[in-house]
């Protein structure tokens, strides 16, 4: 038996691959909207730094455009429109990549990790005797509560310092008995998965491999291709998972120009030659498309690292830097904020006077996003590029 070589890719043709499958070229699915974004993505990562928005609002704009911030929230967690059958979600919050919204219909492929919550030990968070069964009851007898209306969430001011009531919905949710149906002033509120997920889909029938050929698949297609590091990272698989599932993955083994390892690619996308219009944008730190850095370097040359946890005076780009796309490539970063209806461009990295531009296109529509009139820039790591850069923002906002 003759085994097939691997089809072989450009760095180049790897990238755009890999623009088109996370959504930013070609044109983009606007009548799917945030839900055709959440499941072509298949994974949407939630984060609770704000500074234009927060991240599962950003990763819908950077593809959409100026879609309103409360349409995305409704296409994450409100049902299906009153007069069907039946109410029936579009996503439900659980561990992927880290704490995600996920599609819905993707439940029974979790159960592996449901599984593996249920049969090992637990934090170090101390769960008091009844407290989880006094949960379960609550949610059963009053419907869905956040953690302080179940009875509070901390013991003391500290973060990390959870009740029992905390500690105890926390775990149901890992289990799978309760679900997060949304979040309410960023708190979850708290379901019980019987009532939350739909009937034909509450199961954990799948076996481990099962759930994992899946994800992995789904992963590929996600990435457009990858090797086997970013298959397993985009929903936190070991590598000896992803190995144990691959052959039979239906993705198809690549090589890719610079890469040093073996890859693989989504057979759909290699069908068909990427082509479109190439989406000019801020994206937020923890977007698919950038959320790994090795991955990230290795596609685009591009050194990218949230600072946010860095202490200030270590801090090289800044507290929230959001990398800037434009023509398929990372052309800069900005690390924003807001001063009532201004947004300030706090540091702005370009990669020459090439990206000038495209940093200023995406300031204006980022600004135009979050009902800011004005944009201020302060600092540019490229003294000599600050007047080019304000003089077409000057242009763009008129």
């Amino acid at each position: 038996m003759t085994i097939p070589r691997p089809v072989e890719l450009s760095a180049a043709e790897a990238r755009r691959i890999a623009l088109r499958a996370q959504g930013f070229l070609g044109a983009p699915d606007r009548r799917a909207g945030v839900r055709g974004t959440l499941r072509h993505l298949g994974a949407i990562q939630l984060d609770t730094i704000s500074v234009l928005a927060r991240s599962h609002e950003l990763v819908p704009y950077a593809r959409l455009g100026a879609v309103g911030r409360r349409t995305v929230e409704d296409a994450y967690w409100k049902p299906t429109a009153a007069g069907a059958p039946a109410a029936r979600p579009h996503a439900f919050e659980y561990w992927s990549h880290a704490a995600c919204i996920l599609p819905i219909e993707e439940w029974p492929h979790f159960a592996f990790r449901r599984r593996a919550y249920r049969n090992r030990p637990h934090w170090n968070h101390e769960l008091p005797d009844g407290v989880y069964d006094q949960v379960i009851k609550q949610l059963r007898a009053e419907g869905p509560l956040t953690a302080t209306e179940l009875g509070g969430a901390k013991r003391t001011s500290e973060w990390w310092d959870w009740s029992g009531t905390k500690v105890a919905v926390e775990r149901a949710l890992m289990y799978g008995e309760v679900v997060c149906v949304e979040r309410r002033g960023w708190k979850r509120v708290y379901d019980l998965a019987e009532r939350a997920v739909p009937e034909d889909l509450l199961h954990d029938e799948l076996d481990d491999t099962e759930c994992l050929r899946r994800l992995v698949r789904l992963a590929g297609q996600s990435l457009g291709v990858g090797t086997r590091a970013d298959l397993a990272d985009y929903h936190r698989l070991r590598a000896e998972q992803v190995d144990a599932v691959i052959a039979d993955s239906g993705l198809v083994p690549v090589t890719v120009e610079g890469w040093g390892k073996p890859a693989w690619a989504d057979p759909t996308a290699l069908r068909t030659p990427p082509r479109g219009r190439h989406r000019t944008t801020l994206l937020s730190p923890f977007d698919s498309l950038i959320w790994e850095r090795a991955r990230t370097e290795r596609v685009f040359g591009f050194t990218h690292r949230l600072e946010a946890y860095v202490p200030k005076p270590k801090r090289v780009h800044g507290y929230f830097a959001m990398p800037v796309l434009s023509g398929g490539r990372l052309v800069g970063r900005v690390d924003p904020a807001r001063e009532g209806r201004t947004l300030v461009a706090k540091q702005v990295t370009l990669d020459g006077p090439k990206a000038v531009a495209a940093v200023a296109q995406a300031l204006t529509e980022a600004a135009s996003w979050v009902d800011c009139t004005h944009v201020r820039v302060e600092r540019v790591d490229a003294p000599d590029l600050r007047e080019p850069l304000i003089g077409e923002l000057a242009r763009l906002v008129g």
